[in-house]
C-alpha cells in the first residue's frame, strides 16, 4: 500500500498539503480519514449520496445505520437542523466543540441521503484542530469511525489503513487519538431532551445546562 497518501499533521508543510488534497478529494466524492477528539473518522461529503454510499460500502455497513455528520462551526447547525429548542442551543453553547452529539430534526429542504434517518440527523462539532480546519473548508461531512463494521475503532492512522486500505484516498495522521471514549448522544427532537447514550460528557454535567434531561431506557 505504498501508494496510499498519508500526511503528517504535526509537520507544517505536510499538514497544508494534506488538508488541500483532502478537501479536493472530498469535493470529488472520495473518502478521507481524519483525526477527531474521540477516534479516527472516515469522512465523505454529506451532500454527495454516492460518496456516502461509498463510505457505507467501505465499512461494510447498511443503510439501517445512518451516518452521523460533523460540522466545523455551531452556526452550521442552524442550516441543517430544524425546530431547535432553546435547550438544544444551550447544549451546543455549553459543549461544542466537544463530545456531545445531538440528534435533531433535519431541514426538510436538504438534498442528502445519509441512510434511513427517518427525518433526523446526528450532528457534532469535534474538538480537534485538524478536523475543524478540514470541516471549515469542506462544509458538513458524513463521518463514521474509521474501521470495518464489527472491528475495533481506529485510534491510530496505522489501524485505519489496516482496516480500510485502498478504499480511502487520503489519511490525515494526527497521532494516537487517546482513549476511545464515544460521544454522549442527546435527542433534541422532542420537547424534553433525552440521553440516548452516555459517553464523554457525564449526565450530571449535562444536567447543569439542561436540568429536565431524561434518560432513554
Amino acid at each position: 500500500m505504498a501508494w496510499i497518501r498519508r500526511y503528517d499533521m504535526s509537520d507544517r508543510t505536510d499538514r497544508a498539503t494534506g488538508l488541500e488534497y483532502a478537501v479536493s478529494a472530498i469535493q470529488r466524492g472520495d473518502l478521507v480519514v481524519l483525526p477527531t477528539d474521540t477516534v479516527y473518522g472516515l469522512g465523505a461529503d454529506a451532500f454527495n449520496a454516492e460518496a456516502v454510499s461509498k463510505l457505507l460500502r467501505a465499512k461494510g455497513r447498511g443503510r439501517d445505520m445512518p451516518v452521523p455528520v460533523l460540522v466545523g462551526s455551531p452556526r452550521v447547525l442552524e442550516g441543517i437542523a430544524s425546530n431547535l429548542s432553546d435547550v438544544a442551543r444551550l447544549l451546543v453553547e455549553g459543549f461544542w466543540p466537544g463530545g456531545l452529539t445531538l440528534v435533531a430534526r433535519v431541514q426538510p429542504s436538504l438534498q442528502w441521503d445519509l441512510g434511513e434517518t427517518h427525518g433526523t440527523v446526528a450532528v457534532r462539532m469535534p474538538l480537534h484542530p485538524v478536523a475543524i480546519e478540514l470541516l471549515q473548508q469542506t462544509g458538513p461531512l458524513a463521518v463514521s469511525s474509521a474501521n470495518r463494521s464489527g472491528s475495533p475503532p481506529a485510534t491510530t492512522v496505522d489501524e485505519a489503513i489496516e482496516s480500510l486500505g485502498e478504499s480511502v484516498v487520503a489519511y490525515l495522521d494526527g497521532g494516537p487519538s487517546g482513549d476511545p471514549v464515544p460521544s454522549t448522544i442527546v435527542d433534541v427532537t422532542g420537547p424534553v431532551p433525552r440521553v440516548l447514550r452516555t459517553g464523554d460528557i457525564p449526565l450530571d454535567v449535562l444536567r447543569g445546562v439542561a436540568a429536565d434531561l431524561e434518560v432513554a431506557p
